[in-house]
């Protein structure tokens, strides 16, 4: 475990300190495109963060190659270079869509290509474990097929998702955690070395969502770009990827039997990690009812507008800071939501525990005009917007005449449209959401 926590440091370090430079770089070489109808941010802000967490990535794989425990991974396994490779290409079309818009479907052939470059190298799925039939083997085109369909959907929606201030690096962020302490589980309590890949893969991806989530929080200094969402949902996808399709159900030795009864047994266990939407249900649900909504209108799958479901929570009303938030807490929901499953299936207490919390997020959803205040000890800690008014003993206010009052000028603030930091302006609003179309205004 130390290891891990030593590239994870490692690594956020390194994202965090390069982040600043890489800012800077951005600015001289013009990668700060003009704010779009679908844009939130109010200010152009520079792109390109994704290289920064390139090198991350990066310092973080050599960290763990000269590491005692962690060197047997690449020894004994291709998959990191095979993620390196891949994760190459990926990051290298995302700078320069970041610079020039290149065209979507250039970028979906580039991620079939780096998903194709990982299989080649053995990063693939092998058999697939299905419930009351056992592990069910993959031909090469099936397990190759199965990868890149898996690799895409998963960088796909982790883009769709980057649309608010820090919102894409800490859904994933949590995500990545959740996935280390259920593949670390296997390694480590198991004993299956088979494990280990993914269980490097998503202490790295921590460290570069930890390492870039303090210039990318609201309101950001600089954004990830496509060179830094396609990156990290091509890592979640590859530690995915490495332990559903490398080790062996029968391995785990949770149900003394038959293969088909011990692959039954985990379940639990392998739903999550099958899929990867599972674990990331939130963007992929915003995914597929983009495809839905966009083809209905008939648009293409790949046109941008404006409704997301981060757009939707800030036309009910929610500032910026609070829809992100409750955007962590659904992913935090189901993420530990299926790693407690996965532990104690037949727990009645997670099951209740996950329809209890579930209730509160609905509640959150509907009170968007609710402002949480934090404790007098804790109000140094938290933005002043959270902390209680204190009202300070003075004079009395003079009261001006009427035409004094009526001489001095007035600044109009609009209902319903947001400041330069993505908080909902203060004044009169109407009960009634404001249902503007897609590019219309903000």
């Amino acid at each position: 475990m130390r290891e891990y926590l030593l590239t994870l440091c490692v690594t956020a370090a390194v994202t965090y300190l390069l982040t600043g430079p890489v800012r800077k770089f951005a600015i001289v070489a013009g990668a700060m495109p003009e704010i779009r109808a679908r844009d939130v941010h109010r200010e152009p802000t520079p792109r390109l963060g994704g290289i920064a967490m390139f090198f991350g990535l990066c310092a973080g794989l050599l960290t763990a190659d000269h590491l005692t425990n962690l060197t047997q991974v690449f020894e004994r396994s291709n998959e990191p270079r095979a993620l390196l490779s891949g994760a190459a290409l990926i990051w290298l079309i995302g700078v320069l869509d970041d610079k020039f818009e290149i065209d979507a479907l250039i970028k979906l052939g580039a991620q079939m290509i780096a998903a194709g470059v990982m299989v080649v190298q053995g990063l693939t799925i092998l058999w697939l474990p299905v419930p009351g039939v056992g592990s069910v083997a993959l031909t090469q085109w099936q397990g190759t097929l199965l990868t890149v369909a898996l690799v895409v959907i998963t960088i796909n929606a982790v883009n769709f998702v980057d649309g608010l201030d820090g919102l894409a690096a800490g859904m994933v962020c949590i995500a990545s955690t959740a996935f280390f302490l259920y593949a670390y589980r296997i390694w480590y309590s198991y004993g299956i070395e088979a494990a280990a890949p993914a269980t490097l893969f998503s202490a790295i991806l921590m460290g570069m969502c930890v390492g870039f989530l303090p210039h990318n929080m609201h309101p950001a200094r600089i954004f990830m770009g496509d060179s830094g969402s396609m990156l990290i949902g091509l890592v979640l996808a590859a530690g995915a990827i490495s332990v559903t399709g490398q080790v062996d159900p029968d391995a785990l030795n949770l149900y003394v039997g038959s293969e088909k009864e011990a692959v039954h047994q985990t379940v639990p266990v392998y739903i999550p990690l099958l899929l990867p939407l599972t674990i990331i249900a939130v963007p992929a649900a915003d995914l597929i009812l983009a495809i839905v909504r966009r083809t209905w209108r008939g648009q293409s799958p790949f046109a941008a507008d404006r409704g997301h479901l981060h757009h939707r929570l800030l036309e009910i009303g929610h500032s910026h800071s609070r829809a992100v938030l409750i955007m962590y807490f659904w992913s935090a929901l189901i993420a530990f939501g299926a790693l407690a499953y996965s532990v104690n299936s037949a727990s009645m207490w997670i099951v209740l525990s996950v329809v209890a919390l579930s209730a509160i997020g609905l509640v959150l959803l509907l009170l968007p005009r609710f402002t949480p205040r934090a404790p007098r000890w804790a109000e140094r800690f938290v933005p002043p917007r959270y902390r209680r008014r204190r009202t300070v003993a003075g004079p009395a206010p003079v009261l001006q005449e009427p035409a004094l009052r009526e001489a001095e000028p007035r600044t109009p603030v609009v209902s319903g449209v947001s400041g330069a930091n993505g908080a909902t302006a203060v004044g009169h609003r109407s009960g009634l959401p404001d249902r503007r179309k897609a590019g219309t205004s903000r």
